[in-house]
């Protein structure tokens, strides 16, 4: 095992073996690009509602400041993720993998990307509808803006979707591949973060995530929330009944937006919400509706417990993803 764990992250520091490092400058160019766009292109009108948006594609200093400093902290965060990630798939990749599969093989290739992008739906699922996992994920939804900048604005703990690529190493994917395939992922996400980009021809539309799709899926709006959770193939939403297609403009955010620029309290802001309910809770059922429930999710009204008006099978909850 040590010898797997000296080959894996040997292959993690190899430059070339890292998507995500050799996409800094793309990512940096089209950042730039789209940010000279929006300071010359656009500006600000009242939308239908009368409440005043930014601009398609905008930016705001402060906002992209977060934004960035986010990302640039999730580069350590993640790092050390990884290297209690490499100890287990390690692990399980030598003791408990029935096979092993080439890393020089194009199939274990195309096995490794769909079960990254299959995996990524189901926690991204997930992340929407359980509270603490939810915890983890909101900040990246925290911006009112949607640009590149939005993309790099990452969560710090990684811990949910480590344990989602377990069947990975199970299968026999060589641990070093998992990280790649998630940078792969990763990668192209970035890409679907703008406003700049329309509609793209039908048959990629159906076929993969894109701009307009992961816009829908980043509003606040009530018909879009708990929507398009793909990361590379939009077919796991039209598979699984989460699609919906851009019909406005989304409203971008959190439901109860969190009101400031600083970073720690957007990371951990949902940490102490939870703490705070617990505490108040004096159900144990209660206390686990509000770790594992749903976001917005509330204990039945008193009233309802002595009518039984409520279901016998559980609490209320409320639907949105993004409370």
């Amino acid at each position: 095992m040590w010898e797997t764990l000296q080959e894996s992250w040997g292959s993690l520091l190899e430059p070339l073996h890292d998507p995500v490092t050799l996409a800094i400058p793309a990512f940096l160019t089209f950042l730039i690009l789209e940010w000279v766009a929006a300071r010359t292109l656009e500006h600000v009108e009242p939308g239908p509602d009368g409440r005043t948006r930014p601009p398609r594609g905008g930016y705001e200093k402060r906002d992209a400041r977060a934004s960035i400093s986010m990302g640039l902290i999730s580069i350590a965060t993640s790092a050390a993720w990884k290297v209690l990630a490499l100890v287990g798939y390690s692990a399980l990749w030598v003791y408990v993998a029935p096979w092993h599969l080439p890393a020089d093989a194009w199939y274990t290739w195309v096995i490794l990307l769909l079960g990254i992008d299959f995996l990524w739906y189901w926690y991204h699922r997930m992340a929407h509808r359980v509270r603490l996992v939810w915890a983890t994920h909101q900040a990246h939804h925290s911006s009112e803006y949607f640009n590149y900048a939005t993309a790099l604005r990452q969560k710090w703990n990684n811990s949910g979707e480590i344990i989602m690529w377990l069947p990975l190493p199970l299968i026999g994917i060589p641990p070093w591949m998992v990280f790649v395939g998630f940078s792969v992922s990763l990668v192209y996400q970035f890409f679907v973060h703008t406003e700049r980009v329309g509609r793209l021809p039908r048959p990629i539309e159906f076929v993969f995530n894109t701009p307009s799709h992961h816009r829908v899926h980043h509003g606040s709006d009530a018909d879009y929330l708990d929507r398009n959770y793909a990361g590379i193939l939009i077919v796991w939403d039209r598979m699984f009944g989460t699609f919906k297609a851009e019909e406005h403009r989304p409203t971008y955010g959190l439901t109860k937006p969190v009101g400031t620029y600083n970073i720690w309290d957007l990371q951990t802001h949902e940490y102490r919400a939870i703490a705070r309910d617990w505490r108040t809770a004096d159900r144990l059922r209660d206390k686990l509706g509000y770790a594992f429930g749903p976001p917005g999710w509330s204990p039945r009204p008193a009233a309802a417990q002595e009518t039984g008006a409520a279901e016998e099978t559980g609490p209320e909850t409320v639907s949105s993803a993004r409370g």
